[in-house]
């Protein structure tokens, strides 16, 4: 049993969960570098629709937010010939490497995650999965001999974890597993909620005025923009402390023109901005509402994506079971 050796093209890991429309921030934070580096690396992204199942959840809901992220991804160019895109239910090897994973855990580590740790904390009913979903997460990443993981500060403690369960099965087993490698997501990935230039743009909740879909009609865009927070004064100035909201805007005009432009008033801004959203997500909507019409297309993508990612899933499976104790037939 050998560790897979590092390459010219490290093999990366992306996921994206189907709990809600994906907005601005995934864009501009996963998917377009996920696109801008399918020739770089080895690329493997996936749809996790079983960590969807960790709270409560419309079993219609995340069937159809599953495809139509799938639908969404390609539309913006991920290229499935170039890039490995699956839905996670569709390869059992993730939850049987999960249930493996979980023999090398320990429950302290699972109940320091933030997620667990803040819902319990509130009192809330809890699931199960929501304690081991971590260590799930951690299958996910080790099953593909995944080098580079690109995340967010919100997620490195995720990836922290999987480094230690492969550091000590290693350990205690043999060289089973890669021990991958956090990549800091880019700078302008971070987008904040319009309304609340101080929290994070989330994709639970995209019909907020402060969300902005990739999916949203061109007049929402414009309307969410326009209503925007910004903040005392009239400077429009680049300031994280003392102006989030127009430091906002100007993040997200830059992310979209590569320009840090020049704006005389909020009102400019803010027009332009919305200007430089629509010309962005325009192509994509275009292109979504092809694959909309063509449904077999982004089925065919998924499963040639799964067919592509069983056997290298299959081996580090198997690789696993043999040194934990398992009978291999």
């Amino acid at each position: 049993m050998t560790i897979a050796p590092t390459r010219a093209r490290a093999r990366r890991l992306s996921a994206c969960k189907p709990t809600g429309r994906l907005q601005l921030g995934n864009l501009f934070g996963m998917i377009l570098p996920l696109v801008a580096g399918q020739d770089d690396s080895e690329t493997v992204t996936m749809l996790a629709d079983l960590h969807s199942l960790t709270v409560e959840h419309d079993p219609a809901a995340v069937r159809g937010r599953t495809l139509e992220q799938a639908a969404v991804l390609l539309a913006a160019g991920v290229d499935p010939q170039r890039c490995t895109l699956y839905v996670q239910s569709h390869l059992p090897e993730h939850t049987q490497l999960h249930y493996l994973l979980e023999c090398a855990t320990g429950y302290g580590e699972a109940q320091r995650m933030v997620a667990f740790k803040e819902k319990a904390g509130r009192g809330e009913q809890v699931r199960l999965s929501l304690l081991t979903y971590p260590v799930l997460m951690a299958a996910d990443i080790l099953l593909h001999d995944t080098e580079q993981v690109p995340v967010g500060d919100d997620q490195l403690q995720h990836v922290e974890l999987a480094r230690t369960v492969a550091n000590r099965f290693n350990g205690r087993y043999g060289p089973v597993f890669t021990v991958p490698a956090a990549v800091p997501a880019p700078v302008a990935a971070r987008v904040m909620d319009l309304a609340d230039p101080t929290a994070k743009m989330g994709k639970t909740n995209v019909v907020s005025a402060g969300v902005i879909g990739i999916l949203d009609e061109p007049d929402v865009v414009r309307r969410k923009v326009m209503r925007a927070v910004t903040d005392g004064g009239s400077t429009v100035r680049h300031d994280r402390e003392r102006q989030p909201g127009v430091t906002n805007l100007l993040e997200i005009y830059q992310a979209c023109t590569g320009s840090t432009g020049h704006f005389s008033s909020y009102g400019q801004l803010k027009r332009e901005t919305a200007e430089a959203v629509v010309a962005v997500l325009t192509p994509i909507q275009e292109r979504y509402e092809a694959l909309r019409r063509r449904p077999e297309t982004v089925e065919a993508a998924l499963a040639e994506g799964a067919r592509r990612a069983r056997p290298r899933a299959a081996a580090t499976l198997r690789r696993a079971g043999e040194a934990i104790g398992l009978v291999s037939f």
